[in-house]
């Protein structure tokens, strides 16, 4: 899993290794529970608002169950003109 922007921020790493055979759906509940680094948003709240690639490639469907070398890419909104 790589983090971007806020979601980086909120996790205090770039990535990290996650294990297969569970939905992405599960993997994000896990995560909302997450506790979060001091005096950054919320990880939950940045999921909310957030994007998600599988493998570089737009994910709609959280029942997608994550596979041995899947890349999952939380991409919050980003700022900017």
């Amino acid at each position: 899993m790589r983090y971007f922007g806020a979601a980086k921020a909120a996790t205090g790493v770039a990535e990290e290794r996650l294990p297969a055979g569970r939905p992405v759906a599960v993997v994000l509940d896990e995560l909302r529970e997450r506790a979060g680094v001091p005096g950054a948003p919320s990880l939950a709240r940045v999921l909310e608002r957030s994007s998600f690639l599988l493998n570089e490639v737009a994910l709609r469907e959280h029942s997608t169950v994550l596979q041995d070398h899947d890349v999952l890419d939380v991409l919050p909104p980003f700022a900017g003109g």
